[in-house]
């Protein structure tokens, strides 16, 4: 069968774009869809060698786009992580570099038409029930093919977009610190961490990064040897959060899991020395089973929120440098670099949006012929 989809970078990530209608040609049931993904993509299959994935966690990703005019967004959208290594595909997180590049698809597909200026693309993730609005200039009414953003993370260059979470959060577990507390004791093995598990952008958890005993002094290794004790975390976490029940197995892709330190010089991946001064923050995340390259947005929100908790790991991280003084840009040093965030809050304090700023490509349009697996053919 032959599936029609659109290839994008957004920001640091790879994603494939499908109109809904040309996905339900094929598929109509949510497994029949699962399955059809995964068959795309070779996903049973580490290097997904028979099928359109990336072979990593950033490149493997995909999202079915619905147009809704008239309605409180401009579309919907279905983000979907997709297994490398095992046929599976998880559905219960969201991913803000593949909605930078929903948000030029959506001008580029004719799904919303340019404005005067700058248009603004109104996207509501089926996933989480989060809303995000992707901004594009389009200077007499022009739709942009290419652009000279970069992002830290790649040196590619693509149409600028500004990528904006919105309030309310809490849209997965139903609230923002889904334990009540902004700090809990989480039982690792034999160890006791100390942790902020947070709603916002995607459910996560952050961990003190001296408490593992992992230095952030260089970001292109140290981590690896941290793997089971992180992964058996998230897993301790999600119970926490509610986002699974003791029986069920832990998923890859939620609660994000990463950790946190305060401000320091370090190396990033790359080799590049990133003085003390130019970030308020270090961070460090898993991308599914691995080591992120970089900080996914959604991530990038959580860090966000979870900084204007006071008595969180990450408020007081920033404390132990900055003091209790909060700032609305909150600079990230993470692998790829520095990441800004752009924290807006009311006048009580509690953060109504968090934009970040991206640039997206379109690298392809194909049809792609997807391949039945084995078992179902047999």
């Amino acid at each position: 069968m032959q599936l029609r989809g659109h290839w994008y970078r957004g920001g640091t990530s790879k994603c494939w774009l499908f109109d809904s209608q040309d996905v339900s040609r094929h598929a109509r049931s949510p497994e029949e869809i699962l399955r059809l993904l995964a068959d795309a993509f070779g996903a049973g299959d580490a290097r997904q060698l028979d099928g359109v994935g990336g072979g990593t966690s950033t490149t493997s990703k995909a999202a079915i786009i619905t147009a809704t005019p008239g309605g409180p967004s401009d579309l919907d959208y279905l983000f979907a992580q997709v297994g490398i290594g095992e046929p599976t595909v998880e559905l219960g997180s969201n991913c803000g570099n593949c909605a930078t590049a929903i948000a030029l698809y959506a001008l580029q597909a004719g799904i919303i038409a340019a404005q005067e200026g700058t248009t603004r693309v109104r996207m509501r993730n089926l996933n989480t029930g989060a809303v995000l609005t992707g901004t594009i200039a389009t200077p007499g009414r022009r739709v942009p093919a290419s652009g000279r953003a970069t992002v830290p993370g790649s040196s590619a260059l693509g149409v600028p977009v500004s990528l904006s979470f919105h309030a309310p959060w809490g849209q997965t577990t139903g609230s923002v610190l889904p334990t009540g507390r902004a700090a809990d004791e989480l039982a690792v093995g034999r160890a006791t961490l100390t942790a902020t598990m947070v709603d916002a952008g995607a459910p996560a958890a952050l961990l003190l990064a001296d408490e593992l005993g992992i230095d952030l002094a260089s970001m292109d290794a140290g981590l690896a040897a941290h793997l089971p004790q992180l992964l058996a975390a998230r897993a301790a976490a999600g119970l926490a959060m509610g986002l699974r029940k003791p029986e069920d197995p832990p998923q890859n892709a939620i609660p994000k899991i990463g950790v946190v330190a305060p401000a320091a010089d370090y190396t990033a991946a790359d080799g590049t020395l990133v003085p003390a001064g130019s970030h308020d923050l270090r961070v460090r995340m898993l991308s599914m089973l691995a080591p992120h390259p970089a900080i996914g947005l959604t991530s990038a929100v959580a860090v966000s929120l979870a900084a204007a908790v006071p008595g969180s790991v990450v408020a007081d991280a920033l404390a132990a440098r900055h003091g209790s003084q909060q700032t609305r840009l909150l600079r990230l040093g993470t692998p790829a670099g520095v990441i800004t965030a752009d924290v807006v809050t009311d006048a009580g304090g509690t953060v109504t949006e968090v934009a970040l700023h991206r640039a997206a490509r379109q690298l392809a349009v194909a049809d792609i012929d997807v391949a039945r697996t084995v078992a179902q053919t047999a």
